[in-house]
């Protein structure tokens, strides 16, 4: 991969797939007349304790949103180890995720948003809340199992494994805090059952269960992109998460696709001045990136497909990008 700018395009295409993701919504306008549906938190602790593992994940899942929490944590993974202080609270009904690193290059994530849906709203279709939607989601995707208890950062832990039913995605063990449902360790395992990553909180500080709501992100239409990838592994569908450029083109293109676990970026623009990608496959931390120049809308575009996932699934969904117009086409 070149080096300079376009090494740096990469790591901007990078967070805007992460912070579309992890916002799961944008503020609602005040112009909409519909009132904002919400989430009680507080429901959470009238619930029975969960039983089964998928009870269990979708509970974590919830407690991710309602918890107010302060803590520290370690990420092990390709660049090495890294210290993190994390926070996580509630503020009149939207989220707000900070996360700083402590070494090395300093890096600061922050997040503010609803709680997001797990799809595009089509016609009067239920659009559910993404926790409950993506535990259903995950059935005949990944086998669930539960794998006994362990002593994390001072507190008992429930250890929950999710395995792949196919070779098109990786594979997650989460330890969850059995007192809130909180995860305290993934780790991430890829195709081959080799370990990607390792996340870690080694001190977890009074979480409190927000004593309110939080809203729900509002249900969105699919926008009408005149590209669509052709095919996806089983179970991926699109996020209805909005993108903008930084460039404010309309012809620059991003969509969000995820099967309730594994995330999947895919970008289309116009190859243009110096600031592109070498084509092939590139790395940037645990997340691949497989570049293609294709002949789509009559222009000659660079395809982008990147997230945690085989880099043969993300080469095979850039190749497989198309053009409504019937202008698509390999270049020659």
């Amino acid at each position: 991969m070149r080096q300079g700018r376009p090494t740096r395009l990469l790591g901007a295409m990078l967070v805007a797939a992460l912070l579309s993701l992890s916002s799961g919504a944008v503020a609602q306008s005040d112009a909409d007349p519909a009132p904002a549906e919400r989430f009680d938190c507080r429901s959470l602790a009238e619930r029975e304790p969960p039983e089964t593992a998928q009870e269990w994940l979708e509970r974590s899942l919830w407690s991710n949103h309602c918890y107010d929490f302060q803590a520290r944590a370690v990420r092990i993974g390709g660049d090495g180890v890294r210290s993190l202080a994390l926070s996580h609270d509630v503020v009149e009904g939207v989220e707000r995720e900070v996360a700083r690193f402590l070494d090395g290059p300093p890096v600061v994530f922050e997040r503010r948003g609803r709680i997001g849906r797990l799809s595009w709203a089509e016609g009067n279709a239920p659009v559910p809340a993404s926790p409950s939607g993506i535990a259903e989601h995950l059935d005949g995707l990944y086998r669930l199992q539960l794998s006994g208890e362990e002593r994390l950062a001072n507190r008992t832990t429930l250890r929950l494994d999710i395995e792949p039913l196919d070779g098109m995605r990786y594979g997650h063990r989460f330890w969850l805090d059995t007192a809130t449902g909180l995860p305290l360790k993934h780790i991430l395992l890829d195709e081959h059952g080799r370990v990607v990553e390792t996340f870690q909180i080694t001190e977890l500080r009074q979480p409190q269960l927000h004593q309110g709501e939080i809203e729900l992100d509002r249900r969105r239409a699919r926008p009408q992109d005149p590209w669509h990838p052709a095919w996806l592994p089983t179970g991926f569908i699109p996020q209805p998460v909005e993108s903008r450029s930084s460039r404010h083109d309309d012809d620059i293109g991003h969509r969000v696709f995820s099967d309730g676990l594994a995330t999947l970026s895919l970008f289309v623009e116009p190859v243009e001045g110096a600031d592109q990608l070498i084509p092939g496959m590139h790395r940037l931390g645990v997340s691949y990136a497989a570049v293609r120049q294709r002949k789509l809308g009559g222009r000659t575009r660079q395809v982008v497909a990147m997230g945690e996932l085989p880099p043969g699934v993300l080469l095979r969904v850039a190749d497989s990008v198309e053009w409504q117009d019937g202008a698509e086409g390999d270049m020659p």
